[in-house]
């Protein structure tokens, strides 16, 4: 089955045109006479769909917080002092102590540069074991990450409620 037999049907003197807007869909029946004029008309209809689903957003979105960059010393390169965490008793609550502290939540972190600041705590995880740990805190929501051009990049998750 094609697009347009997807699209449009014609059954007797009943016509549909089925448009998707995002999430959401919406259909226009009736005589093929009035769903064809009811096309010519559709640059102003999706006008009015958009402004339409607009309410119908959802309530919570997760935000990124990103703090002001580390300080440089006068002729040098931007200095990178790692957080100290306590002792854990994991990978994972490493990650997310290291995720938690200021440097952390400055800007998203590559998982070269976590694997190098458990390091400098004296906690020496497989690649493949942080990268696991980080996946499974992508997946609870906790962690947020994306594609940049250094790899993926890692930050906490946080989730503010809009009010209306």
């Amino acid at each position: 089955m094609g697009l347009g037999e997807k699209v449009a049907k014609h059954s007797g003197e009943e016509f549909s045109f089925r448009v998707k807007f995002g999430d959401y869909e919406v259909e226009v029946r009736g005589s093929r006479g009035d769903v064809l004029e009811a096309i010519k008309e559709l640059p102003n209809l999706m006008s009015n769909l958009g402004k339409a689903f607009e309410n119908l957003k959802p309530e919570t979105v997760a935000t990124v917080t990103v703090k002001a960059p580390v300080t440089t010393v006068k002729g040098e390169s931007p200095v990178e002092k790692y957080p100290k965490i306590p002792k854990v008793e994991s990978c994972g609550e490493a990650v997310l102590k290291v995720l938690e502290s200021d440097w952390g939540k400055w800007r998203p972190r590559t998982i070269v540069e976590l694997k190098e600041a458990l390091a400098v705590n004296n906690l020496r995880f497989p690649g493949r074991n942080l990268a696991g740990e980080l996946l499974g805190l992508v997946r609870k929501g906790v962690v947020r990450r994306w594609k940049t051009d250094k790899g993926h990049v890692y930050i906490l998750a946080e989730e503010e409620v809009l009010t209306q």
